[in-house]
């Protein structure tokens, strides 16, 4: 790639001694042909090929050859969902509120938004604020709301000096934390709990009726809680689950990716906090009448994530029986195909069946309970499904945003390394880039979500959920049917991430210092 530097003319190297310090010239090119430069060089590097919204992305090296246990969690990964059943949960728990918790009348006219909130987003209870934070523990300042009203810089800067969240206040590294300070979003029926919340916070603020925060969290999560436990959520979709069930993908290759499966002699399990009944109505939607002669074992009320980190005498197995969906009292000493179980624990697990360690490879959607104890603790190869990143690439590929982020790269390269210049021009030119540039970063973040933002960045910084993400799953991709596009012996290997300080020599700068001054 040509450089800047054919449009400068002679520069003074640093002085010894002085590091990067400044260059001092006796001749600068005028700022619009640096700019001018800039963005053709941008354009030119926005020209990529599109990236396929079925691919699976590999975190770690892992080869499906050695592979010889396949386990699914089923909501949100065996099963998808249309935005139906997220505002069933909406609806029902505000019923609840207004019946148990006496909450206004008013609030039964509210209608779930579906775009309000995001995955990954985080909630401090005591101060009542929704928040975006970086792997670094820094909030995206323009992401703070309370209720349904952005919160100003300068007022996060006062709650939260230097924009930091202490790790005592954010979740736990495995996502349990204390949660009576901060509670991560790392589900997708996390976003009707949190929508909820918003709504009504909202509402009190408008009609100013006093509330402390964490008493609105409480009843609110209490009754999303209930919707769950009750089994009315799960009795509503299983009268009728094409009202709930999404993806015609999954409808049309789930069935086959299972059969290539089981044929190429893998063992195939399930294992799920769902109750029978309702992965049974889901499963013969998606899959046939006879989905359990598929799976070697099946698991429900698991119980996760308890299920990986208790031992083998907390919660021993209990037979289903699946006609009357009630529990047997007789001791489980074995798990056997075609048979259904409720709770259990990873001891005995491995006990019965002999599957551990890195011959188990399991896919859900939660990054935590499905994914963090299998991961750290036991060994197994993990995979997540995480269903927003087929918009998040069907963003990406468009021309307006890859010009917008190779600008934006531009940009950021032409401030940083003329940011020790003299010339007052360029000192001008400068301020006006830096605006440009922050505009460019909120018009981006605009395209992905209008509020947050990307699910997998802060900026140019990866989000919390995004490190989280690389550390808990050696794969991710968008829909589990995507893995039928690829061999049962497939490798997949990640790519070489480039360091901030291999930048040089692993790709090129879009510009340098030493192209802008030579």
């Amino acid at each position: 790639m040509r450089g800047i530097s054919r449009l400068g003319r002679r520069a003074i190297p640093p002085r010894s001694g002085r590091g990067l310090g400044t260059y001092s010239t006796d001749t600068m090119c005028d700022p619009a042909e640096l700019y001018s430069h800039a963005k053709q060089v941008a354009l030119d590097n926005s020209r990529v090929p599109e990236v396929s919204k079925r691919t699976v992305f590999a975190n770690n090296e892992i080869s499906l050859r050695d592979i010889q246990v396949w386990g699914f969690d089923y909501d949100y990964t065996l099963a998808d969902y249309k935005p139906r059943l997220n505002e069933l949960i909406y609806n029902i728990a505000l019923k609840q509120l207004v019946k148990s918790r006496k909450y206004p009348d008013d609030i039964l006219h509210f209608k779930y938004n579906p775009n309000l909130v995001c995955r990954g987003l985080h909630y401090d209870i005591r101060k009542g604020l929704l928040m975006k934070i970086n792997a670094m523990h820094k909030i995206q300042s323009t992401t703070v709301f309370r209720g349904h009203t952005r919160v100003s810089t300068a007022e996060v800067e006062q709650l939260f000096p230097g924009h930091h969240v202490s790790v005592d206040e954010i979740s736990g590294y495995h996502g349990a934390g204390d949660t009576r300070k901060m509670l991560q979003l790392t589900d997708l029926f996390a976003l009707p709990r949190i929508t909820l919340l918003s709504d009504i916070h909202q509402y009190f603020l408008d009609k100013q009726i006093p509330f402390a925060s964490e008493y609105l969290f409480q009843d609110v999560n209490d009754c999303v809680n209930e919707v769950h436990a009750s089994g009315n959520m799960h009795r509503i979709v299983a009268q009728n689950p094409d009202l709930y069930l999404a993806s015609k993908f999954s409808r049309e290759n789930l069935r086959p990716f299972l059969q290539r499966l089981s044929e190429k002699g893998k063992k195939l399990f399930l294992m799920t906090n769902s109750p029978f009944f309702f992965i049974d109505a889901g499963l013969r939607r998606l899959v046939g009448n006879d989905w359990r002669d598929l799976f070697d074992v099946v698991i429900t009320e698991a119980r996760k994530p308890h299920f990986f980190s208790e031992t083998q005498h907390a919660r021993p197995f209990r037979s289903v029986n699946v006609e009357d969906n009630s529990y047997s009292w007789a001791p489980v000493t074995r798990l056997e195909k075609g048979q259904v179980y409720q709770m259990g624990n990873h001891s005995s697990f491995t006990q019965m069946t002999g599957w551990s360690g890195s011959q188990v490879l399991y896919f859900g959607d939660h990054v935590y309970g499905d994914l963090a104890d299998p991961s750290l603790r036991n060994g197994w190869r993990t995979g997540a499904i995480i269903s927003e990143l087929s918009r998040e690439i069907d963003t990406a590929n468009t021309q307006e945003f890859r010009r917008a982020i190779a600008w934006k790269a531009a940009l950021e390269s032409l401030i940083e390394n003329l940011q020790h210049t003299r010339d007052a021009r360029i000192e001008s030119a400068r301020a006006e880039w830096k605006l440009e540039r922050d505009q460019l970063r909120d018009r981006l973040k605009h395209i992905h979500h209008p509020r947050y933002g990307s699910l997998f960045r802060c900026f140019n910084n990866p989000s919390y959920f995004s490190r989280r993400l690389g550390r808990f799953a050696d794969v991710y991709t968008s829909n589990l049917c995507n893995f039928i596009g690829y061999p049962v012996e497939h490798t997949f290997y990640p790519r070489r991430a480039t360091l901030p300080h291999e930048r040089y020599f692993m790709r090129r700068a879009i510009f340098h210092r030493s192209d802008i001054l030579e």
